[in-house]
């Protein structure tokens, strides 16, 4: 194939990994792969075509088996010294809260549900215990 073909088709999968698709790195390393080709063909190594293709295959597992774990959680993770629980942490509750009831407060920069799952009042501005998550919904007591 032609240096300008690899190159298209390197940009097409990043283009596809980057806006269409969330493919989890996986086109983005077969698009890396396809423009080294490229690049490679276009400064003069002259590669035969069936050479190109089992550059393409070995650059791309390399780079699958290499970097994709470590980019994929650096990127997508996220998680590292982050609790995977909420549970025992304390929230600050905005307004007044009766047992059995919901409000909406703001927690780690986002607003959440907060139910009183407990048999106790809580009093707008205190703090109050986080014991369960519940999808979007925070249950929590009284302090």
């Amino acid at each position: 194939m032609t240096w300008w073909s690899w190159m298209i088709l390197g940009a097409v999968l990043l283009g596809v990994e980057m806006f269409a698709v969330d493919a989890q790195f996986y086109l983005m390393f077969l698009g890396v792969s396809a423009a080294l080709v490229g690049l490679s063909v276009l400064f003069g190594v002259a590669i035969p075509e069936w050479g190109q293709w089992l550059t393409f295959a070995v650059l791309a597992l390399f780079f699958f088996f290499t970097f994709r774990r470590t980019l994929y959680l650096k990127i997508r993770g996220g998680g590292e010294n982050f609790p995977e629980s909420m549970s025992g942490e304390s929230i600050t509750v905005a307004e007044d809260l009766e047992p059995g009831r919901e409000i909406r407060s703001q927690y780690r920069g986002s607003d959440w549900t907060v139910r009183n799952v407990g048999e106790a009042r809580i009093g707008g501005g205190t703090r109050a215990r986080i014991v369960d998550v519940v999808g979007l919904t925070l249950h929590v007591t009284a302090e």
